[in-house]
């Protein structure tokens, strides 16, 4: 008798050991990175657009996240090659579609190259853009676009792992162009102090890569969650919290 309870007690310490193991490995990562206004760490705590979004669909669904800000390329990395990882303001192209479980949209986006307006780059085509040097961050939407055209680091692309470092760049003339965002590219530059219209030149809006901002999941993470946030990213935009948000960071 005793060295059957011995037994049962042994066993049941061990299921107290195995326990919290098995919810680390079951815990939801969320990662993003430093993209303002979408999302952004202010004061110590991550905010912008696309967070609120994300934030209000967990709400929604009563459920609870570790969320985690990194360098891009680390980010997109983490979301291709382990489970249960979320990954926001990502945009959806062709080259990414297999890569990852699309929930949906979150925030919209415009991406342009930008020139100095004090030394404004008049370009038509993207061909024409080769010429120049063009500022990007490490396996963002623009980066990846241009490389897949034929843009090259060292001959005509220069990345970093900034957006802000991107925007000194281009106002001390170390480029001629920035790929980025519009909202992104304006908020930097009021960052900086800056008046956007005094400072950018449009030179050429990218509308093959333009669009909307998504959340999606990695490859590896179950079907039933993925389905659960899409049901609840559908619900917040069903009852007007999406647009309330929104309205809230686009006023």
């Amino acid at each position: 008798m005793a060295g059957w309870l011995l037994r049962a007690i042994a066993g049941f310490l061990a299921l107290l050991l195995i326990l919290p193991a098995c919810r680390a490995a079951d815990e939801l990562l969320i990662v993003t990175e430093e993209l303002p206004p979408y999302n952004f760490t202010d004061q110590g705590s991550l905010t912008g657009l696309s967070t609120e979004v994300v934030q209000a669909v967990l709400h929604q669904l009563d459920l609870t996240a570790r969320f985690k800000v990194m360098p891009w390329a680390r980010a997109y990395e983490l979301a291709q090659s382990a489970p249960n990882v979320l990954i926001y303001s990502i945009t959806r192209t062709r080259q990414r579609e297999p890569r990852f479980k699309w929930v949906g949209s979150v925030a919209p986006e415009d991406i342009y190259l930008f020139s100095s307006a004090q030394h404004p780059v008049v370009v038509h085509r993207l061909q024409e853009a080769s010429r120049y040097t063009v500022a990007t961050v490490y396996e963002d939407v623009g980066d990846q676009y241009l490389r897949s055209l034929g843009f090259t680091v060292g001959k005509n692309l220069q990345p970093s792992a900034a957006y802000q470092l991107n925007y000194q760049k281009l106002k001390a003339g170390r480029v001629d162009l920035w790929v980025m965002n519009l909202l992104v590219a304006q908020y930097l530059a009021r960052r900086e102090g800056d008046d956007p219209q005094q400072v950018l030149y449009p030179s050429l809006h990218l509308t093959e890569i333009s669009g909307d901002y998504y959340m999606a999941f990695s490859p590896q993470t179950p079907d039933a969650l993925v389905e659960r946030f899409r049901k609840g990213l559908l619900a917040i935009k069903q009852n007007g919290t999406f647009d309330r948000i929104k309205a809230k960071w686009l006023m």
